[in-house]
């Protein structure tokens, strides 16, 4: 193999599901990250160092860098959800977790926890993808770099993601922009004392360069093999490119940045790829009178599953229905969707809705992150493991979630009911995202914001006002009935009606209607349903779902 055939890029899973969308706390910067760096390194003996316990972080970020308790958590937590973890291993932590009786043993569970302390730092220093930048706010873009930052060779593609999750061009020029600074926060404590922007003599470990892997990772052109950057980084034939000593198990930094700038490029798996030479999926039918047509699409057919995409636009005035190994483990961006009803029935790695209005999105299992941002009277269902809103009004989520949703800045009338639907399927796809029914903590949310208007933002949806959701299409599975069954209130809502329907089915019954008055009074009452699904937009869904005449049947993605 030849190495100057080496393509490194950056992963797009750390930005998509591990950057929170807001800007981050102040301390995390790196003046204060290279303070813990240097604190953890000299506490190895205390569960810091090279994993770092839940309950050093919280001494850390809570008396040293003065976050809650809860603040702190939810990063750690998020970062957690990124490991690799087997279903198995999740749903045993959910199994802990149930059958802890109060916050002290749930604590008690937690410190049990620890994650690699280089990749944790890593992950805080990243959250800066979000920091918002007043020079930025005043002149509309950055001040150009004087390194070489990559460019979109296409705006059309930039401005169909303004998302800076989402945009693999902002992961690749956040890296290449604070590589130093990435690196300098790897050194060990000795080396970060000295002048490190001035030397070419400092040394990284190789744990550092593994702990790098976190971000990047590459290939050899002509393999379709993916590596971490420490397996190619240690690669024998690029040792003098990459700056690694067998004899030291170091990397010189000096030449270990230089090897990373030349080789990083563009992610071959990422939006952009996805948008510009990705398989388009024929997945919706164009509805007459419609002015746009919907695109999806999945990035190349070579990606692995592990780097799955799956990009929704532009569906208006449509029913959408897929199941398919396609989405199974894909990472999911639905844009711009307006008035429909979008089904994606199988296990999701995350998804992330933005800018889509009056529409209903029923989703399989998300194993790790459910986003919202810029919708308005929307509703989602579905089983996730956490959930975050943005910039929403109007919205209503139905979902089953380990953990507390999150309510970022911007939001307006939210409204969070129980998860009151089922698919053949269901259970099964829970167990494959690692998703159990316990804990569930869809009605305990934490409101995370700036705006004191933002601080009564939410709502419980009334037991009066819910009833179930009925997905119309018939699976093979054997789930049944709504995993983990109804909270008492809203159980109690649906026996009462379910009571005084079958009163008024008696009432009717006794009243010994004539011929022509049964029919006459069934006319009425079709009419009044009739006039009922109009009034709601149900209608336009039961039409949705016959399919045209004629029309091509969807493709099996």
């Amino acid at each position: 193999m030849d190495q100057s055939g080496v393509l490194l890029w950056v992963k797009a899973e750390p930005f998509i599901v591990g950057a929170l969308p807001i800007p981050p706390p102040s301390k995390f910067s790196l003046h204060y990250l290279k303070k813990i760096a240097t604190y953890v390194r000299t506490r190895a003996t205390e569960r810091a160092y090279p994993r770092l316990s839940w309950s050093t972080w919280r001494h850390i970020a809570c008396g040293k860098l003065q976050l809650t308790k809860d603040i702190a958590w939810l990063y750690f937590e998020i970062f957690d959800s990124l490991s690799m973890k087997s279903p198995e291993e999740r749903l045993e932590w959910s199994e802990v977790l149930s059958n802890c009786v109060s916050e002290d043993e749930i604590e008690k569970q937690r410190n049990q926890l620890s994650v690699d302390t280089l990749q944790f730092l890593l992950f805080l220093y990243i959250q800066q993808l979000n920091k918002v930048s007043l020079r930025t706010s005043l002149i509309g873009e950055e001040w150009p770099s004087a390194r070489n930052r990559p460019q979109s060779p296409d705006l059309s593609e930039k401005s169909n993601c303004h998302n800076k999750n989402w945009n693999d061009y902002s992961h690749q020029a956040f890296v290449c922009d604070h590589l130093s600074d990435l690196l300098e926060l790897l050194l060990d404590p000795e080396q970060l004392s000295a002048s490190f922007h001035s030397t070419h003599s400092s040394l990284v470990s190789r744990e550092a360069v593994v702990a790098l892997s976190f971000l990047i990772e590459g290939t050899v052109s002509g393999a379709r093999k993916i590596y971490p950057l420490h397996e190619l980084a240690m690669w024998q034939p690029l040792h003098a490119d990459s700056g690694f000593s067998k004899i030291s198990k170091t990397f010189s930094v000096y030449k270990l940045e230089s090897w990373l700038r030349a080789r990083l490029t563009g992610n071959p798996f990422g939006t952009s790829a996805c948008l510009k030479s990705g398989k388009k999926l024929a997945w919706a039918h164009q509805v007459e009178g419609t002015t746009k047509r919907a695109r999806v699409a999945c990035n190349t057919p070579a990606a692995p599953r592990t780097h799955r995409l799956v990009v929704m636009s532009q569906v208006c005035r449509q029913t959408l229905a897929k199941s398919s190994d396609t989405l199974a483990g894909a990472h999911v961006r639905i844009h711009r969707c307006n008035e429909s009803f979008i089904y994606l029935l199988s296990p999701l790695r995350s998804v992330t809705i933005e800018k889509c209005r009056n529409s209903i999105f029923v989703l399989g299992p998300v194993e790790t992150a459910l986003h919202l941002h810029s919708c308005d009277s929307v509703k989602v269902i579905a089983v996730c493991h956490r959930l975050s809103v943005s910039s929403t009004a109007s919205c209503t989520f139905h979902i089953l979630t380990p953990v507390r949703p999150l309510i970022l800045s911007g939001n307006q009338s939210v409204t969070f009911a129980p998860f009151h639907t089922h698919y053949p399927m269901l259970e099964d796809h829970m167990a494959r995202a690692g998703l159990a029914t316990v804990p569930n903590y869809w009605d305990n949310p934490m409101v995370i914001c700036r705006e004191s208007s933002d601080s009564h933002v939410f709502q419980l949806l009334p037991p009066s006002e819910f009833y179930v959701f009925i997905i119309p299409f018939e699976m093979e599975g054997d789930t049944t009935e709504i995993p983990g069954g109804l909270p008492p209130a809203y159980q109690k809502a649906l026996s009462q009606r379910e009571q005084k329907i079958q009163v008024w089915q008696k009432t009717v019954k006794e009243a010994h209607l004539t011929k022509d008055q049964r029919k006459q009074f069934q006319v009425l009452v079709e009419n009044k349903f009739y006039e009922w699904l109009v009034n709601t937009g149900h209608r336009q869904q039961l039409d949705s779902l016959v399919p045209p005449a004629g029309g091509s049947k969807q493709a099996a993605g």
